[in-house]
């Protein structure tokens, strides 16, 4: 496998993705599944009117609003297990530090329209941006829990900017829509047991339809500057992190921090 994740790396360097199938066996999955619907139900139903609306994600899922304690330490050992760091740490070479978690689904409105971001484009004006691009470093692991269509990505967009086509539908200049094709999109499908790793500031959209329900596991290079990104509540607290098989993905999180305070 250490083979395979030095040519997968290459991939991603190269193309800002790469796919690993079947990586997660089904007993795996299972127990995945069974915490995140835990929390997704819960979730539901503290926020109807934003999910029916137009939520298609959440977020904070290792929180303590919807979760356990137990439940919260087999998440955070999922997030850290050898399978996931072994990956992070091929992609991430600088102390990878936890940054979030997200759970994607498909829109109650049915006619709820996905479009084209890069993760940078809520967080940097255009000039900020095509700096991020050039010099940040975050991750996406999507865990899809059931069989999906996935996602459709822009390759090699994670270190070059825009095209005209792709920055006037992305920000939908001159009549545009973000929802439209891209000439140079690629779909992705996915299946429950795949592993899906990219870059979170590609130019990038999920697919809607099927049982689409994800977990994204979000992981930045230490050197990057987005501890204060990350929420308190949802990192483990010093009695859990004795209890998580690997912590270091959550210590190098938690360092950085009361660096910066």
């Amino acid at each position: 496998m250490v083979e395979d994740l030095k040519q997968l790396s290459g991939n991603y360097d190269e193309k800002g993705y790469f796919v690993i199938r079947d990586y997660f066996n089904e007993a795996e999955i299972s127990a995945l599944r069974k915490v995140i619907l835990t929390f997704h139900e819960l979730w539901k139903k503290d926020n109807k009117t934003f999910y029916q609306e137009e939520a298609f994600n959440s977020s904070l899922i290792t929180g303590s609003v919807y979760l356990k304690s137990d439940d919260r330490i087999k998440l955070f050992d999922f997030i850290s297990s050898e399978k996931i760091m072994e990956v992070v740490e091929s992609v991430v070479t600088n102390k990878p530090a936890f940054m979030n978690t997200q759970l994607f689904f498909n829109p109650f409105n049915t006619k709820q329209e996905n479009f084209w971001h890069r993760d940078c484009q809520y967080d940097h004006e255009v000039e900020e941006q095509k700096k991020a691009i050039q010099e940040t470093q975050v991750i996406h692991l999507r865990v899809p829990l059931f069989d999906e269509l996935g996602m459709e990505l822009v390759p090699g967009t994670h270190k070059r900017w825009d095209n005209e086509e792709e920055f006037d539908v992305r920000l939908e200049n001159n009549k545009r829509l973000s929802s439209e094709n891209l000439s140079g999109g690629k779909e992705i499908p996915l299946a429950a047991g795949d592993l899906l790793v990219f870059s979170a500031d590609m130019i990038h959209r999920g697919l809607y339809g099927l049982d689409r329900l994800a977990l994204d596991i979000l992981v930045f290079d230490s050197s990057a500057d987005f501890a204060d990104y990350v929420d308190d509540d949802c990192l483990p607290d010093t009695n859990m992190l004795k209890q998580i098989n690997d912590p270091r993905l959550f210590e190098n999180t938690i360092k950085l921090k009361s660096e910066g305070c």
